[in-house]
């Protein structure tokens, strides 16, 4: 049985102005999400970490086949702490969600469903996906809203989830933090004139490709251009490459649902996923914090830094104001 952790949060000054939301269904009143604004964004950012949470209620791990192999390859363990030290260092807003993705995965679509793990399978009045749409694409593969299973491990669960369980998921995680997200973008936005999404992850250590000295560190995903305004994500390559951290743009990870939901360059709000290498941080079994953790966060935070700056040339007039006040 998994004891929930006490949230990560940022330093005393932002902690005031910390709210939490929605619910963690089966763990009586715990939040699923914690969303720190400071006082006054130092950047037009708001970091979002959505895969780290680790409050698993107990009849949830009960039913995990071997809940320590899930737990430990399902969560961006404790990328979280990079989150809270970015928010930390850069002045950036923090949204950290703390409903496991073995609950329910924030970056998937409502919809990506496999109804072959929900009792009584799908809805007689759900009518079905058209041929050709993405709509439970995921879930196809075992990773869907609520991951079934793992390449390698199998199935995750014992037994099939109550359609009603399924439902509070959805409710009290899955759209509260969205709702959440897209009013704290639209907020920094009008204050801004632009807002930047950073939604940041952890991936397992990658191999170099063709013609790489090293394998990247950092991948950045824009979903081939459509979810942030290039000059972001130059800016961010450039970056990391004059300070030698070897990086990719989109190769293997483009970023997911969030990026599409929230990412929209026309309207002046662009998302940008991270994902950083856990050797980089983590210990050699990649499942706590590591002596690498400070150095990744400080890159990290520099590179935040860089692509915020950059957003706020996007918010024009108003972002610049902002960025010399």
């Amino acid at each position: 049985m998994s004891t929930p952790e006490r949230p990560s949060r940022p330093g005393p000054a932002a902690q005031r102005t910390a709210s939490s939301g929605g619910t963690v269904p089966g763990l009586a009143a715990a939040p699923a999400f914690t969303l720190t604004m400071p006082p006054r964004l130092r950047l037009p950012v708001l970091v979002a970490v959505p895969h780290a949470g680790r409050a698993y209620p107990p009849a949830v791990t009960a039913r995990m086949r071997d809940a320590g192999l899930a737990q430990l390859r399902l969560e961006d363990r404790h990328v979280d702490r990079l989150g809270v030290a970015i928010a930390r260092e850069t002045g950036a807003a923090l949204l950290v969600a703390h409903a496991p993705r073995a609950l329910l995965d924030l970056n998937r679509a409502e919809d990506d469903i496999d109804w072959d793990m929900i009792e009584g399978g799908r809805p007689a009045d759900m009518p079905a996906p058209e041929p050709g749409q993405r709509s439970n694409a995921r879930a196809r593969s075992g990773l869907g809203l609520v991951p079934r299973r793992l390449p390698g491990s199998g199935e995750i669960w014992r037994g099939r989830l109550a359609p009603a369980e399924l439902a509070a998921r959805i409710e009290g995680i899955h759209r509260a933090y969205h709702t959440a997200l897209e009013e704290a973008l639209t907020r920094i936005c009008a204050e801004w004139g632009a807002a930047l999404l950073v939604d940041l992850h952890s991936m397992p250590p990658l191999r170099a490709g063709e013609g790489e000295a090293r394998a990247p560190v950092v991948v950045l995903g824009d979903r081939f251009g459509a979810s942030c305004h290039n000059a972001l994500v130059a800016r961010g390559l450039s970056h990391l490459e004059a300070r030698g951290v070897p990086a990719a743009l989109n190769r293997p990870y483009s970023g997911g649902y969030v990026l599409d939901r929230h990412g929209a360059p026309r309207s002046r709000v662009h998302a940008v996923q991270i994902e950083v290498c856990r050797a980089a941080y983590l210990d050699r079994h990649l499942a706590e914090p590591g002596a690498g953790l400070p150095a990744i966060a400080a890159m990290l935070a520099d590179l935040v830094r860089e692509l915020g700056a950059e957003a706020a040339l996007l918010g024009g007039a108003e972002g610049l104001r902002q960025a010399a006040e």
